[in-house]
């Protein structure tokens, strides 16, 4: 039997005009009723769960209306108590005694009071970077300049174009004044001890990482600009090997705009205007900076190195390009590792020889500068060849090198350290064919 006796739909029946409504109608819609009242209180009752609050309130019987597509209930809201009334001829109805409310005392009614209690609400300017789409924040186009009477651009169906602005990126005071202090110092260089400072810090604090584009453009635009400054390029360098070592900054999005200022360091046809400037140390450090950089990010970017020795194969076996840029893809390769120097250094390198051989010769090279380049493009190749015989015959002594490998004079170019000694070994310019013999046997 339903809680809801026969009379109460009655009553209702009444309430909306139907007047000859059975008692049998009466009897049958009760249970119907019932069931419709206990669903919309289970679902007021969640409401009220997902608000957090142990009691039922009239918003979540409306929210539990809404969720059923009912219409809401209607009526000014007030906030005194309920006033209930027993109905006429029935004992146990009651109904609730509705005020009438005039439209004029309304409308003539004063403001209400100002509330002592400061209202805050929260809600969230940017979730990862995106601005969420709220009311709170104004949208896009409530911030874009008014239009100046021009015409949107429109694809060529018709269809407007959406063109989004580009977002501003803010830097704190302290960022930028850090920026403009080490791009001061990298460019004027009046300061070495400041500037060794400003490299240390670039290597070990934390919080830079907003600056690392800013960086990298600035290195792209002054590696382009100074190419005739040797200074500036070894300290561009640098900073790019400060901001390498930093573990505290995520530099993988940026690789792509650093390695053509690096690799440009290494293979350009010339770095600095004056013949003091030792633009070979700079291609050495260069290319121990390409294989720190190849080692630490090779794994991430499958392309790297293998993009990198394809350039710098093809500087070097290019007849057309200098000696300065073939003396710097040979220090990039040999940077590599010896499985780099086997695979494209050493079957290229007889060929090769035959192209330096005359550049070596007095006779036929009567100027000195290419002279001196040769030798060192001639040294670099005794320092890869002397690394992988090293590797091959580790076991030897220097005196059973020299014995397998040549005479006195050939092998006192072997026992040189660096590239620097060759031409100093090798002032009386005899042309050596070891070279040859030494690929011929690794």
């Amino acid at each position: 039997m339903s809680i809801v006796p026969k009379e109460n739909v009655e009553v209702i029946a009444q309430s909306i005009g139907i007047n000859n409504l059975s008692p049998d109608v009466a009897l049958a819609l009760a249970p119907d009723i019932e069931y419709r009242l206990r669903e919309i209180m289970q679902e007021a009752i969640k409401c009220m769960h997902h608000s957090r609050r142990t009691r039922l309130t009239a918003e979540d019987v409306d929210g539990a209306l809404n969720l059923r597509n009912v219409e809401p209930i209607y009526g000014y809201v007030s906030g005194g108590p309920l006033r209930f009334k027993r109905a006429i001829g029935h004992r146990d109805l009651f109904y609730i005694d509705d005020k009438d409310v005039d439209f004029k005392d309304v409308i003539e009614a004063p403001l209400p009071k100002v509330p002592l209690d400061t209202g805050i609400v929260c809600h969230w300017l940017a979730i990862e970077g995106v601005q969420p789409a709220i009311p709170e924040n104004a949208p896009l186009e409530v911030l874009a300049p008014p239009s100046d009477g021009k015409s949107y651009e429109q694809k060529g169906d018709g269809l407007p174009v959406d063109i989004k602005l580009p977002v501003k990126h803010i830097l704190s005071r302290e960022l930028q004044l850090y920026f403009d202090k080490i791009t001061e110092l990298v460019v004027s260089r009046s300061d070495l001890v400041l500037l060794k400072e400003a490299l240390v810090s670039l290597a070990t604090d934390s919080g830079l990482h907003p600056l690392v584009p800013y960086f990298t453009c600035f290195i792209a635009d002054e590696v382009s600009r100074g190419l005739n400054d040797y200074a500036l390029l070894f300290a561009l360098m640098r900073v790019v090997r400060s901001l390498l070592q930093n573990p505290h900054i995520h530099i993988e999005p940026y690789l792509h705009q650093l390695m053509p200022s690096v690799v440009t360091c290494l293979v350009a046809k010339r770095l600095g205007n004056r013949f003091a400037d030792n633009h070979w140390e700079l291609r050495d450090f260069t290319a121990n900076l390409v294989a720190s950089i190849c080692k630490r990010f090779g794994h991430v970017y499958n392309t790297l190195q293998s993009r990198l020795t394809k350039t710098l194969v093809n500087a070097f076996l290019d007849p057309k390009r200098t000696l300065t840029q073939h003396y710097g893809a040979i220090q990039g390769l040999a940077a590599l590792g010896p499985s780099v120097v086997r695979l494209l250094v050493l079957p290229n390198l007889e060929s090769y020889l035959r192209l330096l051989e005359p550049e070596l010769l007095l006779d036929k090279q009567k100027n000195e500068m290419k002279r001196h380049e040769a030798w060192r493009v001639y040294g670099a190749l005794l320092q890869v060849n002397a690394y992988m015989i090293g590797s091959r015959c580790s076991h030897l002594c220097r005196l059973q090198r020299r014995n397998l490998f040549g005479g006195p004079m050939e092998n006192s170019v072997l026992l040189c350290q660096n590239a620097s000694e060759v031409w100093n070994t090798w002032k009386s310019n005899r042309p050596c064919r070891k070279l040859q013999l030494m690929g011929q046997q690794i």
